[in-house]
């Protein structure tokens, strides 16, 4: 692991693009290592720094997560993931090169790592997937005008779009929602998603859902949501969708609250309860 001298230390910064993991940052004016989890212990960073503040040193510490760091690259971009897979094979670390080629796939960003596509997970390119928050009120004028204002947070919203590591996912209220809820209840915003963010799907249409399973446990583990809401239709194949979060947030290492909303085909709600 890094070791930074802090009397050494006079918070210039040189250090912090070599570091491509993000595990460094500058607070209160001098380097800091952030993340266990994100140093890969290569020390890439110490030959950087002026003052000579950094060394690598052995103790004990958690595992180092290339999937974790993954996300962070991912969001920071394609310069950045292509920068952090060159580093990784520059130095002998093709178990860790692997596992980054293998997270990409997982999540439909496989062209990143040529230079294509822009960030997003599952974006393949398409400037709508890119990561937007949108700051939201209750729109007085709006309700003047007999307008119900829009309550959704945030952009992508379908679950093979969406990066866990956005940060408006952050310790958040999640809603997942089958595809049809919102067009059969018609006080969704309103009720339902206000306060949330939110990820769609179809358990029945959608393929690749293995990567939804990866994405809640994620939300669950990194994200570190508040809290779990499942909203489904009535219909028998809507069930899927519950199950899989059910299992995920049963195996995960961070446990967080269920709630299993069932909607009607006619927008009435059959059941509202926690799991």
């Amino acid at each position: 692991m890094i070791f930074i001298d802090e009397e050494k230390c006079d918070g210039c910064g040189a250090c912090i693009p070599g570091c491509p993991e993000g595990a460094l940052q500058i607070i209160d004016g001098k380097a800091r290592l952030v993340s266990d989890l994100l140093c890969d212990g290569l020390g890439a960073c110490v030959g950087e720094c002026p003052q000579g503040a950094l060394t690598v040193e052995s103790r004990e510490a958690e595992a180092y997560d290339e999937r974790r760091v993954m996300i962070h690259m991912a969001e920071a971009g394609v310069n950045t993931v292509k920068a952090h897979l060159a580093h990784l094979l520059d130095h002998g670390q093709a178990d860790y090169h692997a596992q980054a080629l293998a997270w990409l796939k997982e999540n439909g960003m496989e062209t990143l790592k040529d230079g294509a596509g822009t960030p997003g997970q599952g974006g393949g390119g398409c400037p709508g997937s890119r990561a937007v928050a949108f700051a939201r009120e209750d729109s007085a004028a709006g309700s003047l005008l007999g307008m119900r204002p829009s309550q959704l947070t945030h952009w992508p919203v379908q679950m093979h779009l969406l990066n866990p590591g956005s940060p408006h996912f952050r310790r958040s209220d999640f809603l997942l929602a089958a595809d049809c809820v919102a067009f059969a209840l018609g006080d969704f915003h309103k009720d339902y998603l206000k306060g949330k963010t939110l990820g769609i799907a179809c358990p029945k249409l959608d393929e690749g859902q293995s990567a939804y399973a990866e994405k809640i446990k994620a939300l669950v583990e990194q994200a570190e949501i508040n809290t779990l809401t499942v909203m489904i239709m009535q219909v028998p194949c809507c069930r899927g969708l519950l199950a899989m979060a059910q299992q995920v947030v049963s195996g995960a290492t961070r446990k967080v609250p269920v709630k299993a909303i069932v909607v009607g085909l006619q927008g009435e709600i059959l059941q509202e309860g926690w799991v």
